[in-house]
């Protein structure tokens, strides 16, 4: 693990290793809050801690540079805690273990953490090379953007002064990011009676697993698998074909990524056993074949467990389920404009069922406000429908795209004279802390970009070495030709 310390650039490298061992999962950052705190005092950088719970960092101007725009690096300190089902990692005490794999950085069963680690390792970095040219520069590294965005959605007007906001949370090297999608949580709840479990049944659990799951922004279009839509067909086949009845539901555990697991305890008689065992064979083998070449690793599995004394009641059961198999999940539609472009989707990320209440936990995401009012409109009609009560939380806009942005100027034709390549200037389906620091600083000038890393938000999550020393090369050009301030 200590190996990734030595890749180049190992200014870099080294500030990303020492964050993998600082447990930072959403939620719990005290720890990591300390470390950066602890890092700045032991370097002589300026450093305090937000009312937001964000670290903020200040360096003077280079010599001579004073006259630059005032730049503010940004990142999120926080990461997805996702891992594979066998793994005994614990995210709030554990370390990250990370290992290198040909040109790639990856995590042995968990996420890595390079989103959004390497932004704010870049950022260190900056901070403590003393050989850099630059302008003024600040530095926001935000709290629980992953859950909330809770930092961003608490920056005081007052906290920061720059002219320009790099922020450093994009994943792909080459592409400038000026646009990206708003977001809300919808949440749907129910309470209700529970019923007693006929003690002439028996009980089993289903598990659907080995799915890719994936960033539900950056990867909702790739066509994966639903483990929690996958479990609803399954289970309204087990209702009607073996008279399964529902005692729990548990599937997802992140509202922006793609439920990889779902399980579900059922009752049913017990001489309807190998029928229930021959429809989960059935199933395998559909959803293999309906997501070939796609999910190659899904797996289910069905065991006899102890039986429940409680279950769901049959007509809450039913409606349930059907609520799930009827809502929307995935993409909506594109970009009328840009039709490479997500424009709006949903992501049902969480299901969790007991015998005496539902919670069912969506993230929503669109470019287009009106749009946005629709698919959560059709969301709550369709759990309304079933007796469910829906509200909506942590509503955030889209951020809208600036095509004559100056530091996107600048940085387009920067990376044209280092690397003779020509930068890709879109927007994005993801979310990204930009549209509320937009709506905060108005006039401040923004863009994100970074190294390249794939599927972020699951246990496949993996940097490309090469990029990040790419990334780390353009970085620093940049900052030396920021522009001067007018």
């Amino acid at each position: 693990m200590s190996e990734i310390k030595n890749l180049q650039p190992q200014i870099v490298w080294k500030n990303f290793h020492a964050l993998t061992q600082v447990p930072r999962p959403s939620g719990h950052l005290a720890k990591v809050q300390q470390f950066l705190l602890d890092w700045a005092a032991e370097k002589g950088i300026e450093a305090f801690k937000d009312n937001g719970e964000n670290i903020v960092m200040r360096k003077p101007a280079t010599f001579g540079m004073e006259n630059r725009k005032t730049v503010v690096m940004q990142a999120h300190m926080d990461m997805v805690p996702q891992k594979l089902a066998e793994s005994n990692h614990n995210f709030e005490i554990d370390p990250i273990q990370a290992y290198i794999d040909g040109e790639w950085v990856k995590a042995k069963g968990t996420t890595l953490g390079a989103d959004n680690g390497l932004g704010v390792a870049a950022i260190l970095a900056v901070l403590e090379d003393e050989k850099l040219e630059h302008g003024p520069l600040e530095a926001l590294i935000t709290a629980d953007e992953e859950t909330c965005m809770y930092g961003v959605n608490h920056l005081a007007a007052d906290t920061l002064t720059g002219d320009i906001l790099l922020n450093i949370d994009n994943e792909t090297m080459g592409e400038f990011i000026v646009g990206s999608a708003g977001g809300v949580n919808v949440t749907a709840t129910m309470e209700y009676k529970p019923v007693e479990v006929d003690s002439a049944d028996i009980a089993v659990k289903v598990a659907i697993s080995g799915l890719r799951g994936g960033h539900s922004g950056l990867e909702i279009c790739e066509n994966r698998a639903n483990a929690n839509k996958l479990m609803a067909r399954f289970l309204q086949m087990a209702i009607r074909e073996c008279e399964a009845r529902l005692a729990t539901w548990s599937g997802g555990n992140m509202r922006n990524a793609i439920p990889r697991e779902s399980v579900a305890v059922v009752t049913i008689p017990a001489d309807s056993i190998d029928d229930l065992k021959e429809l989960v064979e059935d199933c395998k083998q559909m959803f293999a074949e309906e997501f070939r070449g796609v999910e190659e690793g899904l797996v289910i599995m069905v065991e006899q467990v102890e039986l429940p004394v409680l279950q769901v009641p049959e007509d809450i059961q039913d409606n349930l389920v059907n609520a799930v198999l009827a809502s929307h999940d995935g993409v909506l539609r594109n970009i009328p404009s840009m039709p490479h472009i997500v424009e709006t989707s949903s992501n049902l990320a969480i299901v969790n069922l007991t015998p005496e209440s539902a919670e069912i936990l969506i993230l929503a995401r669109s470019s287009s406000e009106s749009m946005m009012d629709y698919v959560t409109t059709m969301l709550e009609s369709c759990f309304n429908m079933v007796g469910m009560k829906v509200e909506y939380g942590g509503r955030y806009g889209a951020w809208q795209p600036n095509f004559d942005s100056e530091i996107t100027e600048c940085m387009v034709k920067v990376y044209k004279d280092l690397f003779d390549e020509d930068a890709v200037v879109q927007v994005v389906h993801a979310g990204l802390e930009c549209s509320l620091i937009g709506e905060v600083y108005p006039k401040m000038d923004l863009v994100s970009f970074g190294p390249t890393m794939r599927s972020p938000h699951t246990p496949d999550e993996r940097c490309n070495i090469p990029s990040v020393d790419k990334f780390w090369t353009f970085l620093k050009e940049l900052l030396r030709q920021i522009p001067v301030k007018k």
